[in-house]
């Protein structure tokens, strides 16, 4: 969470659950199989499990899934499995609780790990944690990470710190994947690489004996641009075919506009025609303007 917090939006300017769902049918109409409901934080949204029973029924959907801070998940996960999710990630970069208020501007910390520990329970598997990783913030707490993963099929996916809006970048925070996995390495040395599938963001690994893996998102030090195949739709309607992309297109404008089906996927498809080959590289993009990434989506 920046520090200064986030504009809230008017509510006219959010996506309606309806152009939610048409604009998912046109992007289930040209391949898109998966969906993933982000934030911001997803769950706060009013009646969150009718949108994913209606877009669970689109034709050529296979899955639904939702990343979350995984405070209000507990209660409304019964709800969200019934209409449909099939996947959550859960956002917790630390397990000190104090930390935790540092870095998410209010306590929560017993919340979110009993949702984890609800979400394995209820048949979820694995269950992800998405953990950013800072030099000199909470590098110390890798390996304790990964011993959740002794008992639990939960995936720990260390990502690293990327620079956006809000987000006090600094360099000298940044730790890279060569050096969290030799951080890991040093009290598992005999930590096997697993297969990563393709398009997959999350290079895998695994503690042999322990039920769940560790994997580490690298998309500073090791970019994966060229099998990247995923596109953003912002809560109020702008198209992001890059996350480090400054270009959106207002999808929302286009559509309350008049636009048909067919107009509308002519423009998506020039979107994704112009995404860039690469992104900039950590320093040019520490440089550039960007939404906060709590107003993108993970």
């Amino acid at each position: 969470m920046p520090a200064d917090g986030i504009e809230l939006r008017p509510k006219n300017e959010i996506l309606s659950f309806e152009e939610i769902v048409r604009l998912s049918r046109l992007f289930a109409h040209e391949g898109v199989t998966k969906i993933r409901l982000t934030g911001g934080e997803p769950l706060i949204r009013r009646d969150i499990e009718h949108l994913v029973s209606a877009l669970r029924a689109i034709d050529g959907i296979e899955s639904i899934a939702i990343t979350t801070n995984g405070l209000l998940l507990s209660q409304k996960l019964a709800g969200l499995k019934e209409a449909g999710v099939t996947l959550f990630n859960i956002s917790l970069d630390t397990l000190q609780s104090d930390r935790f208020k540092t870095i998410t501007r209010r306590p929560g910390l017993a919340k979110v790990v009993t949702a984890i520990e609800d979400t394995w329970k209820s048949g979820y598997d694995p269950v992800k944690i998405n953990c950013v990783i800072q030099k000199g913030v909470n590098d110390d707490e890798l390996l304790d990470f990964v011993e959740l993963t002794r008992d639990r099929s939960y995936e720990i996916r260390f990502i690293e710190f990327m620079p956006f809006g809000g987000n006090a970048w600094n360099n000298e925070q940044f730790m890279s994947y060569e050096d969290m996995l030799s951080h890991v390495r040093l009290a598992h040395p005999n930590l096997a690489r697993s297969t990563d599938h393709p398009n997959h963001t999350t290079k895998m690994w695994q503690v042999p004996g322990y039920q769940g893996r560790v994997g580490f998102i690298s998309s500073m030090s090791d970019n994966f641009c060229s099998t990247c195949n995923r596109l953003r739709l912002t809560a109020d309607g702008s198209l992001k075919v890059c996350l480090f992309g400054a270009s959106e297109v207002s999808l929302r404008d286009e559509m309350r506009s008049g636009k048909s089906d067919e107009e509308l996927l002519s423009i998506i498809s020039l979107a994704v025609g112009n995404k860039m080959a690469a992104h900039a590289g950590m320093m040019k993009l520490s440089e550039m303007h960007n939404r906060p990434m709590i107003l993108i989506g993970g």
